[in-house]
């Protein structure tokens, strides 16, 4: 991977090289084919999903009224089905598949126990977040229990406000303050390197102009923060400030976003996901 992209450098350079140079060839094929969405349509997690092999998992919620955004289903599914597939392609981790040999992410809803089988949960648009009691309740003991939750693609300090009213119902701020991760934490480096963390706009918000990352003029500064449990894990990792989700997403809508977005997209995804596996 490019170190020139959001200062990413590599592990074992010529493996990481080639693959990436196969996933430039191949993301203009499958252009037509993702527009419309790679496996059909919603499939919402049951128990015999479950196989031991990683299972995106995303949260559906609903929103506040007065929340900032859009909602739960942004950069769904393709974003999910994409860093599935790479994760696969980019490590050792047996990803669940179909019998056609495609990634089968799950959407889960929090009032649904199930979700406890998935190692990984992603929620989108947190700045349009609400958490009802019982909502709140089973994300805290998932938590507490050794769980991961990403939250990702909000922006600006209205937007993290909103976040954090509902947040504050799981993990009280006391015990559980935020934290900004510096660059040395272990989830900059297991898997992949990174010296810097990137803001990454939206496809849209991009719009092909150079150095246009900020998607709101409170949003110049892009946060990674977490909530942490008692020994030091992650708990909760909060990207504020950045879309994570469209670098994933969009990995074959534009060549120069793929290079200057979905590359440290994926090096810092790739790097949650073994994090949230290994901790």
């Amino acid at each position: 991977m490019p170190s020139r992209s959001a200062g990413v450098r590599r592990a074992w350079p010529a493996r990481v090289a080639a693959i990436v140079a196969a996933m430039l060839l191949v993301t203009s094929a499958l252009d037509a084919q993702r527009s419309r969405g790679r496996f059909g349509g919603p499939r919402y997690a049951v128990l015999d999903d479950f196989d031991g092999s990683f299972q995106f998992c995303r949260v559906v919620f609903n929103g506040v009224q007065g929340g900032d955004g859009g909602d739960w289903s942004v950069d769904w599914p393709r974003a999910d089905e994409n860093l599935s597939i790479r994760l696969s392609e980019l490590t050792k981790t047996p990803v669940s598949m179909d019998e056609r040999d495609n990634p089968k992410p799950l959407l889960v809803n929090l009032k649904d126990p199930v979700f406890f089988r998935c190692p990984f949960i992603m929620m989108t648009e947190v700045g349009n977040i609400f958490l009802d009691e019982t909502e709140a309740k089973h994300l805290r003991e998932y938590l507490q229990k050794g769980g991961f939750l990403w939250a990702d693609d909000f922006w600006g300090e209205y937007a993290w406000q909103v976040w954090e009213s509902q947040i504050r119902k799981v993990l009280p701020s006391g015990p559980y303050p935020f934290v900004d991760l510096p660059i040395e934490h272990p989830i900059f480096n297991s898997m992949f390197t990174i010296t810097r963390f990137p803001q990454i706009p939206s496809i849209g918000a991009w719009g092909g102009r150079a150095g246009n990352t900020s998607e709101r003029i409170d949003s110049k500064v892009p946060h990674a923060r977490a909530i942490v449990d008692e020994r030091g894990r992650i708990m909760a990792l909060i990207t504020h400030n950045t879309d994570f989700g469209d670098s994933f997403e969009r990995e074959g809508d534009n060549h120069q976003y793929f290079i200057e977005f979905s590359v440290p997209g994926y090096a810092f995804g790739i790097n949650a996901l073994v994090y949230s596996m290994t901790h």
